[in-house]
């Protein structure tokens, strides 16, 4: 009898050891599930959870979502993040109702043409939604990959196209147990195979795996620099979103003013707001949230 594969040895462990998340539940359906894959790019589970259940209970389909603005949408993004992903996820609505009848499309090439939905996107909801088989590639599959197969230490900051070649040679040729092991190869690298303390103790692939065989200690430091957030125009873009996020109408400058007190790096953070589709002008002298209102009637 031939020693389980890579991809059976995890899915074993996945299926009885995989987190009770309400985006995995039974019957949850598509909409539900590029809701998710997109709120947890960057963002940890813990914060997407509340925000998850109630994007979904205001929003249960595209179609809801896409008949109101895109500022109840940035509103209802809350504090997440990169609010242009719910910006983007409206659009992503929009085209779905127009494109495919308010249903989210099962084939790759379709979900790859929404707003907002890229590579490791589109293959998510392929794989999670419609169970098919496709490598679904991220941080963390790519670090389950690297070690286990290829005997290195880290994968690098970047996706590379011969990632998703390597991923997709581990996976089974029946494409339902090919989805349950790129969610399993998520999961590891998420709770066991870690970056800097992985629990290879614990790994259900210890025995296979190459960078274990090899001797090689984990890297000490980080895979790339941590991002600086406090006095950065990320920042300020965030105080002046907030107040706009609250306002039920239109802000003056002069409110937006107190938020902070470098103006230049203020004005900056502001119309990188309206560049990147969130802020715009209402009125000679005022702000709000994009499509906060009625069309604005240029000035002569």
């Amino acid at each position: 009898m031939s020693e389980p594969s890579f991809a059976a040895l995890v899915s074993r462990w996945y299926e009885r050891n995989a987190r009770d998340l309400p985006w995995r539940e039974p019957g949850v359906g598509a909409w539900a599930i590029l809701v998710s894959e997109i709120m947890l790019q960057q963002t940890p589970v813990v914060r997407v959870l509340p925000a998850w259940r109630a994007w979904l209970d205001r929003w249960p389909t595209p179609a809801a979502l896409a008949e109101d603005t895109p500022a109840e949408a940035i509103r209802m993004w809350g504090r997440l993040g990169y609010p242009r992903r719910a910006v983007r996820l409206r659009d992503c609505a929009a085209a779905i109702v127009e494109r495919h009848g308010g249903e989210v499309p099962d084939r790759l090439d379709q979900l790859l043409a929404l707003p907002g939905v890229g590579t490791y996107t589109a293959r998510a909801v392929a794989a999670f939604a419609f169970g098919q088989r496709h490598p679904v590639v991220d941080t963390n599959v790519r670090r389950v990959v690297c070690r286990a197969i290829a005997g290195e230490p880290d994968a690098g900051p970047a996706t590379r196209p011969a990632d998703l070649v390597a991923t997709e040679e581990l996976l089974p040729a029946e494409p339902a147990a090919a989805a349950l092991a790129s969610a399993a190869f998520m999961e590891l690298g998420a709770m066991i195979c870690t970056a800097r303390s992985p629990r290879c103790a614990m790994c259900p692939a210890e025995s296979v795996c190459a960078w274990r065989a090899s001797g090689q200690e984990a890297p000490t430091g980080p895979t790339r620099r941590p991002q600086r957030y406090a006095g950065t125009d990320r920042q300020v873009r965030g105080l002046l979103l907030a107040v706009l996020r609250e306002a039920t109408g239109p802000v003056p400058h002069q409110r937006l003013d107190q938020v902070w007190h470098d103006g230049v790096q203020r004005a900056r953070a502001l119309a990188g707001l309206v560049t990147d589709g969130l802020v715009e002008p209402a009125g000679e002298d005022s702000f709000r949230l994009v499509g906060d209102g009625p069309p604005m009637i240029p000035l002569p």
